[in-house]
């Protein structure tokens, strides 16, 4: 019995031994480098996946860099690449938008346009911003993003950091690509005497990049005084002679605007394209050169555009929702821009001019009334 039980003993022990043994060698030979190939790929997928995140991380680091320090330009501005433009803003102005455009693709190099107050430098800015905008402009320019800054922002300093805010500005601008920065009235942040702001070396970083492009604007009296007594300043900013607009030319900048006032103001102009456009002309004849009142340093345009838009006050004033050739009357006999004696002479005309319109209109408000 007990040799039977060792022969089974023997023959069990091995089979469970010897037999299976051999088989799991095989086994785990096979699992062994299942496993290795499993965690190497598992280790690639780590590692890929780690550096997806990464890079996931960085581009959102980034993306936000770019927002806030774009949060801190509008903070300060506004942006004329995503404003919202009914018309060309700077109708007529070709020749300076030309010649602004030149000048930003030289390297190193800003702009600076100088001419009278009133006579429309802004809206040549807002021209290239128009043009940048609709893909209209050089290779070189296109995704530039253009910012107006206010200059009562930038000049002082910042109270929680003691840090003067125009170099708050300019240390934001340096993380900044395609760029351009319009600082409207810009002799006002280089001064006089022995607080001069050294606005040329502050800025000099960025425009030496050639990623960030300045563009002024002053008046001639301003430029002579305050910018030719710069010399860093003349040499890294190339000036641009805005003339005053011509007649012709007000006529077609007041036709281009006026839409605008009635998208502002939610209310439309009366009469043909025909009559406005002499309305237009009227209000241009009225403010020509030797008609306005010196002191209030106006010009066309913008001396023509504020008689247009009191015109639309007046008809707003009186819950209209047409501005009338009424409304025109008043805004002429009631402006301050234009010589009294002037006026006197300009109303008489004006009733010549449109003396069919005004009683038709007068004839219905007294129908309407009865």
């Amino acid at each position: 019995m007990n040799d039977n039980l060792e022969i089974i003993d023997d023959n069990y022990l091995n089979k469970s031994v010897t037999l299976p043994n051999e088989d799991l060698e095989v086994i785990d030979d096979d699992k062994l480098n299942t496993i290795d190939d499993l965690i190497d790929k598992i280790k690639e997928n780590k590692e890929e996946l780690e550096s997806k995140q990464n890079n996931d991380t960085q581009a959102i680091e980034k993306i936000n860099e770019v927002t806030n320090n774009f949060e801190l330009l509008e903070k300060f501005g506004e942006n004329f690449t995503t404003k919202e433009y009914l018309t060309n803003p700077a109708i007529g102005r070709d020749k300076e938008i030309q010649e602004l455009i030149v000048a930003l693709l030289t390297p190193e190099k800003s702009a600076i346009l100088v001419g009278k107050p009133g006579i429309g430098k802004t809206a040549i800015v807002e021209g290239l911003g128009y043009k940048i905008k609709n893909d209209d402009v050089p290779n070189a320019l296109k995704g530039y993003t253009i910012f107006k800054l206010n200059t009562a922002s930038l000049t002082g300093v910042n109270p929680t950091t003691n840090e003067l805010k125009i170099q708050q500005i300019v240390d934001n601008l340096k993380h900044q690509n395609k760029v351009m920065v319009f600082i409207d009235e810009i002799h006002t942040l280089i001064g006089t005497g022995e607080s001069t702001l050294d606005f040329a070396n502050i800025f000099k970083p960025i425009i030496d990049r050639g990623t960030v492009k300045l563009i002024g604007a002053t008046t001639s009296d301003e430029y002579d005084r305050y910018i030719l007594r710069d010399k860093a300043f003349v040499r890294r900013f190339q000036k641009i002679d805005v003339a005053e607009p011509t007649r012709e030319m007000v006529i077609q900048i007041m036709m281009g605007t006026y839409p605008k006032f009635e998208k502002k103001m939610n209310l439309k102009l009366k009469y043909s394209d025909f009559i406005k456009e002499k309305i237009m002309a009227f209000i241009t004849d009225l403010t020509s050169e030797f008609k306005r009142v010196y002191e209030t340093s106006v010009r066309y345009p913008d001396i023509s555009l504020t008689i247009l838009q009191q015109a639309f006050s007046y008809a707003s004033f009186d819950n209209r929702n047409e501005v009338t050739i009424r409304d025109i009357r008043k805004a002429i006999k009631t402006t301050k821009l234009v010589y009294p004696d002037v006026i006197k002479k300009e109303l008489i005309r004006f009733n010549k001019e449109f003396k069919d319109i005004y009683l038709l209109e007068t004839k219905q408000i007294l129908k309407d009334e009865i």
